[in-house]
C-alpha cells in the first residue's frame, strides 16, 4: 500500500510558480529542483512536482489540458480549522490566484478554493473531526 503521494503538475513558468507557492507558505526540496522541475513539500507524505510544460510532455503522449478552459482535476487539501482554510485562500489571492467559487459552509464541513497561476484548481477543506464516523462500512463496488 502506498504511503506517500507525488502529484505532477505542468506549469508555464517554473519561477513564477515557485514564487506563488512560496507566498502560500510552501517550501521546496532543492535536491529535486532544476530548470525543469521542483518538488513542492505539502507535508511529510504529500509532494507536488511542478514541471515545466515542455518537460512534463516527456512523460505522456497526451496533450496537456488547457486548464484555463477545462478542468483536469481538483486538488483538495485538508486544513486544521476554518481560519486556516480562509488564510490559505487569502494568501493565494494576494499572490495572484482567483477564487472560482464562494466558500462552502455545510456546518460540519467548510471549504473554499483557488485557481493557481496555471489554472489548476485547489480546494482547501476543514471537516469537524467529531462529524467523521470511522465505523461506517463502505459498500463494495458492484454490490
Amino acid at each position: 500500500m502506498a504511503t506517500k503521494i507525488f502529484l505532477n503538475l505542468p506549469v508555464k513558468d517554473l519561477n513564477k510558480s515557485i514564487e506563488f507557492f512560496t507566498q502560500l507558505g510552501y517550501s521546496f526540496n532543492a535536491q529535486f529542483t532544476n530548470e525543469n522541475a521542483t518538488c513542492m513539500i505539502i507535508s511529510e507524505d504529500i509532494f507536488v512536482m511542478l514541471l515545466v510544460e515542455k518537460y512534463f510532455k516527456t512523460f505522456t503522449r497526451k496533450e496537456i489540458a488547457d486548464t484555463r478552459n477545462v478542468t483536469e482535476a481538483i486538488i483538495c487539501l485538508s486544513a486544521e480549522n476554518r481560519e486556516a482554510v480562509d488564510d490559505l485562500v487569502r494568501k493565494a489571492v494576494a499572490a495572484g490566484a482567483t477564487t472560482p467559487n464562494e466558500p462552502q459552509d455545510q456546518g460540519f464541513m467548510y471549504g473554499h478554493g483557488f485557481e493557481d497561476l496555471d489554472g489548476h484548481l485547489w480546494e482547501v477543506m476543514y471537516m469537524d473531526p467529531s462529524a467523521i464516523n470511522q465505523e461506517q462500512p463502505v459498500a463494495e463496488a458492484g454490490a
